[in-house]
């Protein structure tokens, strides 16, 4: 949906310890099982899939093809094999994006935890969780130590002549900004006008921009209180409020959270009008949750300026994207530290993530549109 961001959330904490990687044999259908050991194949591809897609973006890795993992039960197409060597491939490209942005990446840890399979026949379809944290090389010394995220994936395996399984189809549920590891292949589609309501100005991704910096007025917002609440929600919902991540998306309901808890004031009136913004037990407005509608309101009530540049952008300032260039604003997210030599750092929902770095998701997203509003 274009109106409401993309966005899906956790609605619990993760186990990721070493003993929770694998759950042989749980939560198979009853009509159509595969034995334990089957089971605990299909994890560790998966596990093997994702901590080489991890792999590629360490500093010091050298680039390599895609190396298939060797099991006994199950495999990858030759089809998923071509796949993710194309995949890697273009991490390593991106790898190399970022150390032109300023950023790499001394480490990286990738655990993947399988939630539910469901056999059917010839089919199998595993659900996992995956959980990567990174860990900032210090090019310029005061990085944060980590970014991480969590991210939840489908498996489709299909059995062929002799019972051997392969690893047919692998699609992230998350409809937000792809994780860092994620390969990217979709091209941008051209960009196109949204009528009839308040717009912002898109923002430039160059580098070096003109610092515009950020007064902290008596009586006004607080912007380290947003950050605050950020950082403390981005994995687990705050309980107070609803969750939408089967409702359009949880990620412009988070910023919303986190601007309240800075300072920003309830404008109550009818639900559907862009030009008011509130919160209640019982309902919210649109302008609450979802990402045109912020924006919408943002601008018309003032709370926000737009800036020149996403380089310019302090803690508790909002980023929005458009990936697809149609002129809807997909996704939404907020400062949560800023570096000395200037690289802003978002924390957000969907995929649920903490302070990865603008020049990641720019080295991801090079040909999206950008906005970035200052509160």
């Amino acid at each position: 949906m274009k109106k409401r961001t993309l966005s899906i959330a956790i609605g619990a904490t993760l186990a990721v310890g070493a003993s929770a990687l694998l759950l042989p044999g749980a939560n198979a259908s009853e009509d159509h099982k595969v034995d334990g050991a089957t089971t605990a194949a299909f994890g560790r591809i998966a596990d093997d899939v994702l901590t080489q897609r991890t792999a590629a973006l360490v500093d010091g890795q050298q680039e390599r093809g895609y190396n298939a993992p060797q099991e006994k039960k199950v495999r990858l197409s030759s089809g998923m094999e071509r796949t993710e060597g194309r995949g890697v491939s273009s991490l390593y490209t991106r790898k190399k994006r970022l150390a032109s942005l300023g950023e790499a990446y001394s480490n990286a840890d990738t655990k993947v935890t399988t939630d539910k399979t469901t056999v059917k026949g010839d089919r199998a379809t595993v659900e996992v969780t995956e959980t990567t944290v990174l860990t900032y090389k210090k090019v310029h010394g005061d990085e944060p130590g980590t970014t991480g995220f969590t991210a939840h994936h489908t498996l489709t395996f299909t059995r062929g002549k002799g019972g051997k399984w392969e690893l047919t189809d692998l699609k992230a549920q998350e409809d937000g900004p792809g994780a860092i590891n994620q390969p990217q292949t979709a091209p941008a589609a051209p960009a196109k006008d949204t009528e009839g309501f308040p717009k912002a100005t898109p923002a430039s991704i160059s580098w070096g921009a003109r610092p515009v910096p950020k007064s902290q007025k008596p009586g006004g917002y607080d912007y380290k209180a947003m950050a605050a609440y950020a950082e403390k929600y981005w994995r687990n919902y705050n309980p107070q409020y609803r969750s939408y991540d089967d409702g359009g998306g949880d990620c412009t309901n988070f910023i919303s959270q986190a601007l309240r808890a800075g300072g920003w004031k309830d404008e109550p009136g009818s639900d559907s009008d862009y030009r008011k913004w509130w919160y209640n037990s019982k309902a919210e407005s649109t302008s609450f949750v979802g990402a045109n509608e912020w924006s919408w309101y943002a601008m018309s009530s003032k709370r926000v300026t737009n800036l020149k540049n996403v380089y310019q952008m302090d803690v508790g300032d909002i980023l929005q994207m458009d990936f697809d260039r149609d002129g809807s604003k997909d996704h939404s997210m907020i400062v949560t530290y800023k570096s000395r030599v200037g690289i802003p750092y978002m924390t957000y929902h969907s995929t649920n993530t903490f302070r990865k770095s603008l020049a990641s998701i720019i080295a991801s997203y090079p040909d999206a549109v950008y906005y970035a509003y200052r509160t």
